[in-house]
């Protein structure tokens, strides 16, 4: 028991040293630009599509469990609020993340971990590049610039699906002016900035253990599916546990 526990301690540890290590060459950011480029497009733009589908129908779902509700007492016009308000502040930020945990994050992870145990690291090293500063850094960076955008798309998408089922399903039938107009009353500012902010928070955490299971990675190539894996189940933990802080922190 006291050794797991040092083990999740040394863990902990690593991870933070790692991103004050990655911090420590933001100057050299100029310099890495292509490669951060190269990361928000395998980041933004390759996960786009997944994003799109897993969006229009968790706000299709959502428009039709609580239609299916609410018009039960005649209440469909606040459908719109109440998929405008859950994708914004909840669902979306939390979906784009695990996205990207089991997308980037796995790919990561697979990638550093195989150039771990091929001592490819070692070579880097050898030479006198920091991994930190051309592996890890600019993937952060990347992560915190692409998540924002990521998200926004997601909540916007997860509105559509929502808006198509309201107007389409004969049980609901609420006109898509009604929709968007209640959705618009409820809704402020605020409510999509705590998204976007919660959703940046989880996409460089996400990367960053991500990282750092790949670099911690040791032993041979049966090793790296272990990391990917361990990668993904901890940035889901740390996404599910740290959700309730922030949360609480935005209100």
């Amino acid at each position: 028991m006291i050794k797991r526990a040092k083990g999740y301690l040394d863990d902990v540890g690593y991870h933070v040293v790692l991103l004050g290590t990655a911090l420590r060459y933001l100057p050299a950011l100029p310099r890495q630009l292509n490669r951060v480029l190269l990361y928000c497009f395998e980041m933004g733009y390759k996960t786009f599509p997944i994003v799109a589908i897993l969006s229009f129908f968790i706000g299709a779902v959502l428009a039709l469990q609580t239609g299916f509700a609410l018009q039960q007492v005649g209440a469909q016009s606040f459908i719109g609020s109440i998929v405008g308000l859950s994708l914004c502040r909840e669902l979306a930020p939390v979906m784009t993340a695990f996205l990207l945990s089991g997308r980037v994050g796995s790919a990561t992870t697979a990638e550093l971990a195989s150039m771990k145990v091929y001592q490819e690291i070692d070579a880097l090293q050898t030479m006198n590049i920091s991994p930190e500063k051309i592996l890890v850094m600019p993937r952060l960076v990347a992560a915190f610039l692409i998540t924002p955008p990521l998200t926004m798309f997601s909540i916007f998408i997860g509105w559509f699906g929502g808006m198509v089922v309201a107007k389409y399903v004969n049980f609901i039938s609420l006109s898509p002016t009604i929709y968007w107009r209640g959705m618009l009353d409820f809704l402020t500012r605020e409510d999509v900035t705590d998204g976007l902010i919660k959703g940046q928070i989880f996409g460089f955490f996400v990367i960053l253990i991500a990282c750092a299971q790949g670099l911690n990675t040791s032993g041979g190539p049966r090793e790296i599916g272990f990391s990917v894996t361990r990668s993904v189940v901890i940035s889901m933990i740390f996404i599910l546990f740290t959700d309730y802080f922030i949360t609480q922190a935005l209100l």
